[in-house]
C-alpha cells in the first residue's frame, strides 16, 4: 500500500495547482506559469540528481545511446504537456479540456505500456480505470449533450494525456534499467527545466517580481513538481506504469475537496456520485494483490 499511497499523495500535491493559481490571482499567462513551475521544481530535482549521480550506480549498463533517447523523450512529454493542456482547455473548456487530458492519459499509458512490455494490463486495472473515468466525468460536469467542440482542442488535450503516457513509460523503462527513482525525476525534469528557461522568458517574467507571483511559482515549483515527482517516482518505482497513470486521477477529486473547501464553490449530486466513483476505482487499483508489481527489488514489500 505504501507505494500506492505515495502516488495518491503526489496527485494530491498536483490538485493543489488550480487553487494556487486562484488565490495567486497574478496576471500571467498560463504558458509563463507553466514554465516558471518547471525551472524551478525541474531545477530542484535536477540539482537532487546531479548529487545521486555518483552514489546511484544502475544495476546494468545500457548503452548511452538508447538512454539518452529515454530521458530525451520523456522530457519530451514534460514539455508538451501543459501547452497542450492549455490549449485543450482553451478550445473546448475547462471542463472538457480537463476530462479528455485526464481521461486519455491513463488509456495512453495503458497502450504505450503494452507495445513496450508486450503485455496487456490487468483486468482489474481495467475495471478500477473505467470506474475512476466514469467519477472524473461527472465531477466535471461534462453530462450533457449539444456542445460543439473544436477538433483541434480535443487533438491537443488528447496530446497531453499522450504527453503524460510518455515520461511515465520511458521513466518506469529507466528505472527498470537500474537507475534509482529519484535519478530519473531528477534527470528527466531537469532537462526539461534548461528547455524551460527561454520558454518562461519570451512568455513574460514581470509577474514572478511581485510578492503573489514568487510565492505561486515557489509552490507549484517546489510542491507541485519537485515534491510531488519524488513521490510519483518513488512509487513508479514499486508498481506498474499503468498502475500509476490510474492513481493519478485522485487529482481531480484533490481539486474538487480544495474547491468546496477552499474556495467555498458548490458540489452537486452528480459530482457527489462522480468523486465516490473516483474513490472507487481508486481503491481497487491501490488494493494489495498477491503478485507484486514493478521490477524486483528486495526491499520491495511482497
Amino acid at each position: 500500500m505504501l507505494p500506492a499511497l505515495a502516488v495518491l499523495a503526489a496527485a494530491l500535491c498536483f490538485a493543489t495547482t488550480g487553487t494556487a493559481q486562484a488565490l495567486a490571482g497574478v496576471d500571467a499567462s498560463p504558458l509563463a506559469v507553466g514554465a516558471a513551475r518547471i525551472v524551478v521544481g525541474g531545477g530542484i530535482l535536477g540539482l537532487i540528481a546531479l548529487s545521486r549521480a555518483r552514489s546511484s550506480r544502475p544495476r546494468r549498463a545500457p548503452s548511452r545511446g538508447s538512454t539518452a533517447v529515454l530521458v530525451g523523450i520523456a522530457a519530451v512529454g514534460v514539455l508538451a504537456y501543459q501547452p497542450l493542456f492549455f490549449l485543450g482547455t482553451r478550445e473546448n473548456g475547462v471542463a472538457i479540456g480537463t476530462v479528455v487530458a485526464l481521461g486519455s492519459a491513463p488509456i495512453a499509458t495503458g497502450i504505450v505500456d503494452a507495445i513496450r512490455s508486450r503485455r496487456l494490463p490487468s483486468g482489474r486495472w481495467m475495471l478500477a480505470t473505467a470506474i475512476a473515468l466514469t467519477g472524473v466525468v461527472l465531477v466535471s460536469g461534462v453530462t450533457g449533450g449539444g456542445v460543439a467542440l473544436a477538433p483541434g482542442g480535443l487533438f491537443a488535450s488528447a496530446g497531453a494525456g499522450m504527453s503524460y503516457a510518455l515520461y511515465t513509460v520511458c521513466g518506469k523503462a529507466l528505472i527498470e534499467r537500474g537507475w534509482d527513482s529519484t535519478r530519473v525525476m531528477g534527470t528527466v525534469f531537469g532537462v526539461a527545466a534548461v528547455a524551460s528557461v527561454p520558454v518562461l522568458l519570451t512568455a513574460g517574467t514581470s509577474w514572478l517580481l511581485t510578492p503573489n507571483g514568487l510565492a505561486l511559482a515557489l509552490w507549484l515549483g517546489i510542491v507541485t513538481t519537485a515534491v510531488a515527482y519524488l513521490l510519483f517516482g518513488w512509487g513508479l518505482a514499486r508498481l506498474t506504469a499503468v498502475t500509476v497513470s490510474t492513481l493519478t486521477l485522485a487529482e481531480p477529486l484533490g481539486a474538487t475537496l480544495l474547491g468546496l473547501l477552499v474556495l467555498h464553490e458548490q458540489l452537486t449530486p452528480v459530482s457527489a456520485i462522480g468523486l465516490a466513483l473516483i474513490a472507487a476505482g481508486l481503491a481497487v487499483v491501490s488494493a494489495p494483490s498477491r503478485r507484486r508489481e514493478g521490477v524486483p527489488d528486495a526491499t520491495t514489500p511482497a
